[in-house]
């Protein structure tokens, strides 16, 4: 099922959640691992995210998040299949831009759609990554909004290649959305106007990156919701779990964390998961009480105090 089918059926709020597929040469345990204990809460949908060869962030055992360039991690399709065939949970495909032709794009649509995945997270991608050399006519998708209209091509059966009837593959599109505005934005106002092309051109509902201050977001829909935008607007969520995540998230997300959040864990970083999830409900419960219906938890894999958080909203 379509992830905004979940949302229009729903009967009360949902949790979604994250994952991240293993590093190359690990196996996909961990990941199964992960599923199992987020698969009791009964999760419309999970994302799994995709890395080119470039970047991507690793969550260490003592709690800092760490960005890593060097190595790829393959299995997003697989791992798809996986959740979606094993399990019997929707997931969202993360599609990028960076480090993908538009050929190979479309294969990977092609592939999602044998496995029965009828969702995708549209984004550009996290640079610098590397820049792949193009070759024999082939082209790429330079931004999220390229990628959508590609998608929404799709759906209508246009492929990159001219083929004579081809079948339409009816995707359901999301983007990604900045309360605190994209690091390479210079202002909100432009990366709204960004946002909105991304949703004129096909977007079905927007995910926000992890925020910490909940004004933030309500600003942000406000905003989107001033400028035209009315699709979705999903929260996404991050249980701080330690004293270094204080530097690394701001770093590798390029998010504020509120004094007082910062504060709390300085003064006692022993007890930093607590605080973590003591403010993650207390986020929560709000975002629910002011009318979400959806929200996103971003995962890496650790399920552990996400749960705690879920246990007690439930």
């Amino acid at each position: 099922m379509k992830v905004v089918e979940h949302i229009e059926r729903a009967k009360g709020p949902l949790f979604s959640y994250e994952i991240v597929p293993p590093p190359r040469g690990r196996t996909v345990q961990d990941v199964i691992e992960a599923v199992e204990a987020l698969a009791p809460f009964n999760p419309p949908w999970i994302d799994v995210t995709s890395h080119a060869a470039g970047a991507y962030y690793q969550e260490n055992p003592d709690g800092s998040v760490e960005r890593r360039i060097y190595k790829k991690r393959p299995g997003t399709i697989g791992i798809c299949g996986i959740i979606q065939n094993r399990f019997k949970i929707d997931t969202v495909a993360h599609i990028l831009c960076l480090g993908f032709t538009k050929e190979e794009t479309e294969d990977a649509l092609i592939e999602l759609n044998y496995l029965g995945v009828e969702n995708i997270l549209a984004i550009r991608g996290d640079g610098p990554n590397y820049k792949k050399v193009i070759s024999n006519g082939r082209s790429v998708n330079v931004y999220a909004a390229d990628l959508v209209s590609q998608v929404v091509d799709i759906k209508k059966g246009r492929y990159v290649s001219d083929i004579t009837g081809a079948h339409p593959i009816d995707f359901c599109v999301g983007v990604a959305g900045y309360p605190e505005k994209h690091f390479e934005a210079p202002n909100l106002k432009l990366d709204l106007h960004y946002l909105k092309e991304k949703v004129d051109r096909g977007a079905e509902y927007i995910v926000t990156q992890m925020f910490f201050d909940n004004q933030k977001y309500f600003d942000f829909e406000k905003a989107c919701r001033e400028h035209g935008i009315k699709v979705p607007i999903i929260p996404g969520l991050k249980v701080l779990r330690s004293e270094k995540q204080l530097t690394t998230l701001p770093k590798n997300f390029y998010i504020d964390l509120p004094t007082a959040l910062v504060d709390e864990i300085s003064s006692s970083p022993e007890h930093a998961s607590e605080i973590g999830v003591r403010w993650a409900k207390k986020q929560c419960v709000e975002l629910l009480e002011r009318g979400c219906r959806n929200l996103h938890f971003y995962v890496m894999n650790d399920a552990s105090l996400v749960k705690d958080v879920i246990k007690s909203l439930s």
